[in-house]
């Protein structure tokens, strides 16, 4: 089983939940319910275990708050806020997230990655699924990626930057208490919290022309719809979305379904025309770039995935889907959005890794020519960029 850092997992059980379900149905967008639920009993085993690494220092439903900022602190360059009480971790922790203040015009917002979970086993206390509180955290200070502040090719460094933590086990698009029994009650908040960062944001940088939402692995999933969410707070800004490392999860309604209702998805839906009618079961991955990108057709979307990320292969393998159809997964998808009336541009490396945005190689990784950094600084820049895609992906 690969070994990665809580920011780079979305989590065995989330998608191995998913492949159980494509494994047992010939039509993955009607999987029987017993196979979900079979899927939940039999994925908690196989959990990916965390680093070592200790961490350094509106909607329909929902709105942001209203409450004053309670307490900040400064580490380095970052400043530390504690989110009102609404806004906390899966276990009724508190939760922070942090602001860097460089060029007030060009804003970076920036959702970690860290696991899920949606049944008892994987939200239990025993359970590595997921990250499950937030404090000072390891990426805005590694120095690494994106987060090389001082290294001249890096696109961000001036960017203001709002670095919104991960702790709620569903990928920052739940809001509920879910009580999964056997004592297990998780706080799936990840809305709130992330939408109290946003809110944070565009009232802390309020002239920002440039924002770009990106995010890595779990992080990654959300990223359209928190862009859609900017345009609304931020109109006059140009928005570009960065996903990085997310794009093989498929549009699959049982799944959906399931996770929605544990999540509590429909009590975090953007009040939206485009979002009329909108069901857990049809609330989906790929489809939060179509609803976005139907929102707000100005924002640019970009994508960034390994053909045979060793993440997404695990969990295709769980489902018998060989480990070479991994980069058709991730082509699919796109059509996907794309026929949904959204362009999304695309980065498409050769290779095993797990997201790239917070490593090194975000200033190395090539691929047709094409120098990654040099791809994303177009694309934020406003320029057009085209599909890069591995034309021999490996395997």
């Amino acid at each position: 089983m690969p070994m990665v850092k809580w920011r780079n997992v979305l989590s065995v059980s989330v998608v191995g939940l998913l492949a159980a379900a494509c494994a047992s149905s010939e039509d993955t967008q009607t999987a029987p319910a017993a196979t979900v639920a079979a899927a939940i009993a039999t994925v908690a085993p196989s959990l990916t275990e965390p680093s070592a690494t200790p961490a350094p220092g509106t909607t329909t439903a929902v709105t942001a708050t209203e409450e004053p900022i309670v307490a900040a602190s400064y580490v380095d360059e970052w400043q530390r806020i504690v989110a009102p009480a609404e806004c906390m971790c899966s276990d009724k922790s508190e939760y922070s997230y942090f602001v860097r203040k460089a060029d007030p015009a060009k804003v970076v917002f920036f959702l970690e990655g860290g696991g899920a979970c949606f049944d008892a086993a994987g939200c239990g206390p025993k359970s590595t699924s997921f990250k499950r509180t937030a404090g000072y955290e390891d990426g805005m200070t590694s120095n690494e990626g994106f987060f090389d502040l001082a290294n001249p090719q890096n696109p961000f460094a001036d960017y203001s930057m709002v670095f919104a933590p991960y702790c709620t086990g569903d990928v920052h698009i739940g809001n509920t208490t879910h009580d999964y029994g056997d004592g297990v009650v998780v706080e799936h908040k990840g809305f709130v919290n992330a939408s109290a960062a946003l809110k944070t944001m565009a009232e802390t940088f309020p002239d920002a022309t440039q924002v770009v939402v990106t995010g890595a692995s779990a992080g990654a999933v959300p990223t359209p719809l928190y862009a859609g969410l900017t345009r609304d707070l931020l109109p006059a800004a140009r928005i570009s979305v960065f996903a990085d490392g997310s794009g093989a999860y498929p549009d699959i309604t049982a799944i959906n379904g399931v996770v929605g209702t544990v999540w509590g998805t429909m009590n975090a839906v953007p009040a939206w025309p485009e979002n009329a009618g909108v069901t857990a079961e049809t609330w989906s991955f790929p489809g939060l770039f179509v609803k976005a990108g139907t929102h707000a057709p100005d924002i640019a979307f970009a994508r960034h995935d390994y053909a045979f990320d060793e993440t997404q292969v695990f969990f295709a393998s769980l489902a018998g889907i060989a480990a070479n159809d991994l980069v058709s997964l991730i082509d699919k998808n796109e059509a996907q959005i794309e026929a949904g009336g959204v362009e999304l541009d695309s980065y498409i490396s050769p290779g095993h890794d797990h997201t790239v945005i917070g490593k090194p190689e975000f200033y190395s990784e090539r691929v047709n020519d094409v120098l990654l950094v040099d791809w994303v600084r177009d694309l934020i820049d406003g320029k057009p960029v085209d599909d890069v895609h591995c034309e021999d992906c490996g395997s």
